[in-house]
């Protein structure tokens, strides 16, 4: 298994129909084994990077390497679950699993396949046709976790399902990456949804990474604090320099901000516990905040981006 399951260099793409671009010079590092949130607003681009990193769609600039190798290479190695679970409509549920059996012969859990489908309570021999979407969602699961990916891409697999049916399979991806150290990115517009399972954050914006790296370590440069307002009538009024403020807002007398402190803090400041929620809020409420990368980059990524990204490191521990 390699050290990293995704490598991203100035990775681009964009699309005709459309116009513009669905990615724009997108570089960071997935480490294997991680449980990546994939976070953004709609149309930032969160589909069309995992289409890239499953091999569907080849990239417009830059590279991306999964597990080592080209994304169409490593596909036997990687499960993918698009937001429109494209499966045969006219076969039954059964056919569909014994489908995914023969297509991965020499890695097919079929337990795993079985817990799945039966946790919903599906009938083996109904079409997937007739299924509802959570059902559909479930039997899609069941072939990518069957598969026993090394690497399992999830676009909003959640989205169509209830809250218990939700927490059950979120319960069962979490031991598939304890016991079979998965690495599994997933997008997700429900914040706690991730927060209870992520420990890496990739948040994307306008195309672009905006935040990259564990959540801890992300966490633990920046600080949520609240003061005394003094005269700011708006956010634009206030300045926390030499700290870089990614977000302030003021109501009443005070200002909420939310910054990466490069120092002590002013005196008459409080620092408020910070959750996941709070930082990508706060990023996208603010899409002119500072870019940052914490860990490693790809060994491909040029001198500038390197230099770039260990620059805002370095500020975040200052």
């Amino acid at each position: 298994m390699t050290s990293s399951a995704i490598e991203a260099t100035g990775l681009a793409k964009t699309f005709r129909r459309r116009g513009g671009w669905a990615l724009r010079d997108c570089t960071f590092q997935l480490p294997a084994g991680r449980v990546c949130a994939l976070v953004g607003p709609n149309g930032a681009g969160k589909s069309t990077l995992l289409a890239l990193a499953a091999g569907l769609i080849a990239p417009s600039e830059g590279s991306v390497t999964v597990l080592g190798g080209h994304p169409a290479h490593v596909r036997p190695r990687v499960g993918f679950v698009s937001q429109d679970k494209p499966l045969h409509p006219q076969l039954t549920v059964a056919e569909t699993l014994r489908m995914g059996a023969d297509l991965n012969p020499d890695s097919w859990d079929a337990a795993t396949a079985e817990r799945v489908v039966a946790g919903g309570e599906l009938d083996l021999g109904a079409r997937v046709r007739s299924l509802s979407g959570g059902q559909r969602t479930r039997v899609a699961l069941a072939l990518a976790l069957a598969k026993r990916p090394e690497l399992l891409l999830l676009d909003e697999p959640m989205a169509a399902l209830d809250p218990l049916a939700r927490h059950e399979l979120m319960g069962t991806l979490m031991a598939t990456a304890a016991q079979y150290g998965t690495t599994i990115v997933m997008s997700s517009h429900v914040m706690a949804e991730l927060e209870d399972s992520c420990d890496h954050l990739l948040l994307i914006g306008d195309g672009r990474v905006r935040l990259s790296g564990d959540t801890d370590d992300l966490l633990a440069a920046h600080a949520l604090i609240t003061g005394p307002a003094r005269g700011a009538a708006a956010p634009a009024d206030f300045d926390l320099a030499p700290h870089t403020t990614v977000e302030a807002r003021v109501t009443g007398r005070q200002v909420t901000a939310l910054v990466r402190p490069e120092g002590p803090l002013p005196d008459g400041w409080q620092t408020r516990e910070l959750s996941l929620e709070d930082l990508v809020l706060a990023h996208l409420r603010n899409p002119a905040a500072p870019p940052l990368t914490l860990g490693a980059l790809p060994a491909s990524a040029s001198p500038q981006e390197a230099t770039s990204a260990s620059a805002m490191s370095q500020e975040t521990t200052a």
